[in-house]
């Protein structure tokens, strides 16, 4: 029990998104012995559906909170070769957020990390965005069987387009959903203090480059096709040309 506080107390929460340009866009790293052993840059959206009164006094009527993980919450999290989570909590624990990473083999051996599991603990209670709750208190919504942004051991997962993610309420099933762009994460090996490893770009990242380049490279080759198509054609003419000038009919070589 000794030995674990030990370890407990060395790992530490940083706060960086000082760095960060975008007002939006938080930087968090999780610390083990002086050394960055997890770090997430990222914007996070919360939907969160409640429960108001409705004029009645009655009826229940269903309002959406939607609000920003803001830059100035504080940080803990765990590190370990295979399991690793982060924990993110503002507004006095009114709002506890936590990721957790886990590593796995997949096919020919190769192995991965991935986000195995998304919690976010809220309080309806906390009146800057919850108005008027009915009922008002903590309620918590988790994942199930999650296996996202799936990325080689080694790299640091890259994506800016927004990734989403539902989770299920205790507040009678509801659906919270969590926005997350412009993301950068890596929750293991860590080669360097403070920075990422290689990355690995998103799926939806590579698709929407690929459409971006597409009609480029396909004028490309139109452009090219054309000039092909005018260089036959221009040499083509030629060669007619100085077909025609030639006697068609072999008798007039006798006079010759």
């Amino acid at each position: 029990m000794l030995a674990l506080s030990v370890v407990l107390a060395e790992q530490e929460g940083e706060n960086l998104s000082g760095l960060s340009n975008n007002p939006d866009r938080a930087i968090f790293a999780v610390r083990e012995n002086g050394t960055t052993c997890l770090m997430v840059e990222f914007v996070v959206k919360f939907l969160v559906p409640y429960d108001v009164l409705a004029l009645n006094g009655i009826d229940l009527i269903t309002e959406q909170a939607p609000f920003t993980l803001p830059r100035s919450a504080e940080i803990e999290g765990k590190c370990g070769s295979t399991e690793s989570e982060i924990h993110i909590t503002w507004k006095n624990n009114a709002y506890n957020f936590s990721i957790h990473f886990s590593k796995e083999l997949r096919n020919k051996g190769i192995e991965v990390w991935k986000m195995s599991k998304v919690q976010f603990v809220y309080d309806t209670s906390e009146t800057s965005h919850f108005i008027n709750a009915y009922n008002p208190g903590k309620h918590t919504a988790t994942t199930h069987r999650l296996s996202a942004l799936v990325t080689p051991t080694g790299r640091s997962f890259v994506c800016i387009a927004q990734q989403t993610i539902t989770l299920i309420s205790s507040d009678h099933q509801k659906g919270v959903t969590i926005s997350m762009y412009d993301i950068q994460i890596q929750p293991f090996d860590i080669a360097s203090d403070f920075v990422f490893s290689e990355p690995y770009k998103c799926i939806t990242d590579q698709r929407e480059r690929l459409e971006e380049t597409l009609p480029l490279v396909l004028g490309l080759i139109l452009g090219l096709v054309i000039i092909i198509t005018l260089t036959v054609y221009h040499f083509h003419l030629k060669l007619t040309a100085s077909q025609s000038q030639l006697p068609r009919d072999r008798s007039m070589y006798k006079n010759m």
